[in-house]
């Protein structure tokens, strides 16, 4: 702990110095799942917290650990399930930090229950902008309630996280998960709503439409038991393993809609828990497809996954994302909707991008004023209305957009309109093309109570929520010659291959011990 005194001691003594000279800054952790271009933030001062990355405890007792920021959720997992915990919503790549789940909008298949990450921070320690240290809690009446609530999703703009007190649930070796197929958009719709209900019993629910009539919801019990002593184990961490979606989409291609009556239309299988909630990292979902798509010459079969498995989990991808520029390519937004609003967008996005599959995701939303997506009062709320708690879908838009900039900027604001008009709100971690008039409408018309937040911890000369989102559409980030050069093929996905070479981040998948290693040879089958 003296150690974590000491580098918060540190970043308070920068920070105050700073704050002194008016000078904003930005945060450096060390890695980022945002695809927002990395030159949004050339030239800015650093605040470095890349050494904030150890869990300090986990105290079985309370169901609670002490984890410092850049904490990513595999190593996480690793150090809870010994303890038989595990966080109630672990975001689905291994590289996301509980830093980054608690300043962003993280949330996952078990959010349907427990809401999104920073619903389950019991305390954040935090360096306000004029380097004072201040442990923020939710507490109702507590003295820094309103600055845990108002900076849970601002991205960092009130201060800086140097400490998280998590709570943790009991975890159990498996994951009982159910492939429900289902033959429409609102059908699909229907049967995530379905499978939310309390009486359903289940900890985890998902699901992935690969068209308008093959839509999969998946749902997840957690177990300790297996049918029989030979029951088969399915995993998706190893190299030949397949991945999650494919495996999906393979196992319900046969199956009847689940409106048919009478009829088998589910499979169930069991997963071991830290496979269940990492499956989707081979792959990143289905975007590791692209990159076989950009290197056209490679054929995307399975033995290509296996050879090139290295450079095809998230951290890899993210690298070669950033590192190539097709970021500037690629749409990656995810949409929070009112279930209700869910089919016509769905609708829009076959339509007017094309792109399949797409990813729904059951949440319980917290009311306003917040910058998660969550329910407006009214559809189109700008006066301030500070929304209300209920349920979203949120649905995962992941593919190649229009080649050319101002087609890709075009496709992106129609979509955020869209959006806008049917009542639902964007994560922040994607491109942002909004003014910034439109952004404060977008997020309810909050403006003046997140300024009032600001000019109360003093935190007006940092970036604010806006500034750290929106892309430039000017097209200064496409000048020079390095992205003119990387613009040609394939001088930009090889530029992307050599940084995540040089990042060595292929060995954090290589050395985790959450792989699934059989019956004994785990963390917590050794425990238990």
């Amino acid at each position: 702990m003296e150690a974590h005194k000491q580098a918060v001691r540190t970043v308070s003594a920068t920070v105050r110095a700073l704050f002194e000279r008016a000078e904003p800054y930005r945060i450096f952790h060390g890695s980022t799942n945002s695809t927002r271009p990395p030159t949004q933030k050339a030239g800015a001062r650093m605040i470095d917290i890349s050494g904030l990355k150890r869990v300090l405890s986990v105290d079985t007792a309370r169901r609670t650990a002490l984890v410092e920021p850049n904490v990513p959720m595999d190593r996480l997992v690793e150090l809870t399930l010994p303890h038989g915990l595990v966080p109630p919503v672990v975001m689905e790549f291994p590289g996301i930090t509980t830093g980054g789940g608690f300043a962003g909008t993280a949330g996952e298949s078990s959010s349907f229950k427990h809401g999104y990450f920073d619903e389950n921070v019991k305390s954040v320690e935090m360096v306000l902008p004029n380097g004072e240290v201040v442990v923020a809690t939710p507490e109702k009446g507590g003295k820094y309630e309103d600055l845990f609530h108002g900076a849970a999703g601002a991205l960092g703009t009130l201060g800086v996280a140097t400490l998280l007190e998590l709570q943790l649930v009991e975890a159990r070796r498996f994951v009982r998960a159910t492939y429900r197929r289902t033959g429409s958009v609102a059908e699909a719709v229907s049967v995530v709503k379905e499978e939310c209900k309390p009486e359903k019993g289940n900890d985890y629910v998902d699901g992935i439409l690969f068209s308008k009539d093959h839509g999969v919801i998946v749902s997840g019990k957690l177990t300790d038991e297996l049918p029989s002593d030979n029951a088969k184990i399915q995993t998706f961490s190893h190299a030949w393993d397949p991945w999650f979606y494919m495996h999906v989409r393979d196992r319900t291609n046969a199956l009847p809609s689940s409106a048919a009556s009478g009829e088998n239309t589910e499979v169930t299988e069991y997963i071991p828990l830290a496979e269940y909630l990492f499956r989707y990292d081979r792959g990143g979902f289905w975007v590791g497809q692209a990159a076989f798509d950009y290197f056209k010459p490679v054929p995307f079969t399975r033995f290509f996954r296996w050879f090139l498995d290295d450079f095809l989990h998230t951290r890899m991808l993210y690298r070669a994302l950033h590192g190539s520029g097709e970021s500037g390519r690629f749409v990656v937004q995810d949409i929070g909707l009112p279930y209700e609003s869910a089919e016509p967008f769905v609708d829009y996005v076959s339509d007017k991008l094309g792109i399949w599959p797409l990813w729904l995701c059951p949440l319980k939303t917290p009311a306003g004023p917040t910058f998660h997506p969550h329910l407006r009062s009214s559809p189109n709320s700008t006066n301030g209305e500070q929304g209300v708690a209920g349920e979203m879908l949120n649905i995962g838009v992941w593919g190649w957009g229009p080649k050319n900039r101002d087609e890709f900027v075009k496709a992106n604001r129609d979509l955020e309109r869209r959006v806008a008009d049917l009542g639902g709100m964007k994560w922040l971690y994607a491109h942002t093309y909004y003014t910034e008039p439109e952004f404060w409408n977008a997020y309810g018309g909050y403006q003046n109570w997140y300024k009032a937040l600001r000019e109360k911890y003093r935190a007006s000369s940092l970036p604010n929520v806006y500034e750290k989102v929106r892309i430039k559409v000017d097209g200064s980030e496409d000048r020079g010659w390095k992205p003119w050069l990387k613009a040609l093929w394939p001088i930009g996905g090889l530029v992307g291959i050599w940084k995540g070479i040089k990042s060595m981040d292929y060995m954090l998948h290589r050395n985790a011990t959450w792989k699934w290693k059989g019956i004994g040879g785990n963390a917590k089958e050794k425990a238990s």
